[in-house]
């Protein structure tokens, strides 16, 4: 579904990326994990074309999209939920759900039944809405584009425990459903209960990949790698 083939990139001449190899298969919901300042919102934006490539490959539904626009790169099938939600706030909730959407599942009813809260609060403006009701709202907007692969940026970052444990619900239907998935979060027990494999990142480097069942069997290792920064990840025997 999705490949970034050695892939660097930076911001101003100063590299950030560096020979970065991830992929995402179809049906598949993997992780990109690592602390802040790491790479994984770069990696983001170069899989949408948001920052240009100085190396290596970017690689979707079989066609190579390193020099895609992002405005293609959506019709082709890549949905994004960004970091900071970046919802329209002088729109209401439906007029965000509608100003990108495109024919197909993934309509106004089956967004409200995916978010009930949604519904409830389809009149208010983006401004009027609480934190968790934005992250919502940035995910169903990006259903809308009816994508292939749904890429989610801090999907519960700064949200109450009830309102990460509805969207983790949210998200564990969409795979249900065969929805391809790329998550960035630090929660990692909930990670686990939803992925399949993971990426970790470290300076811009990938140091480590491995099933959820592996990080799991080693999961003080990764707590200690994602938390304290010791300077490299031992791979597990």
């Amino acid at each position: 579904m999705l490949s970034l083939e050695a892939v660097c990139a930076g911001y101003g001449g100063a590299p950030a990326l560096f020979g970065v190899d991830l992929d995402v298969g179809e049906g598949e919901v993997v992780a990109l994990m690592g602390r802040n300042g790491m790479g994984k919102t770069t990696s983001v934006r170069v899989i949408f074309g948001l920052v240009a490539l100085s190396g290596g490959r970017v690689r979707f539904a079989g066609r190579d999209i390193s020099a895609t626009p992002p405005f293609a790169r959506a019709r082709a099938g890549l949905g994004l939920a960004p970091e900071g939600r970046q919802i329209f706030a002088n729109l209401t909730v439906e007029e965000n759900l509608i100003c990108a959407a495109v024919a197909g599942p993934w309509t106004l009813s089956a967004l409200y039944k995916l978010f009930p809260r949604l519904c409830e609060r389809r009149r208010a403006f983006g401004d009027q809405l609480s934190g968790g009701e934005q992250q919502m709202l940035a995910i169903g907007r990006a259903l809308s584009t009816q994508p292939r692969l749904l890429v989610l940026d801090e999907a519960t970052e700064g949200l109450a425990p009830l309102i990460r444990a509805e969207i983790w619900a949210c998200l564990a239907s969409l795979k249900r459903a065969g929805q391809s998935i790329l998550v960035i979060d630090k929660n990692l027990g909930a990670l686990l209960r939803l992925i399949d494999r993971a990426f970790v990142i470290e300076k811009g480097r990938i140091v480590w990949t491995a099933s959820a069942q592996e990080i799991a069997r080693d999961r003080n290792l990764v707590e200690r790698r994602l938390h304290l920064g010791q300077d490299r990840l031992e791979t597990p025997n």
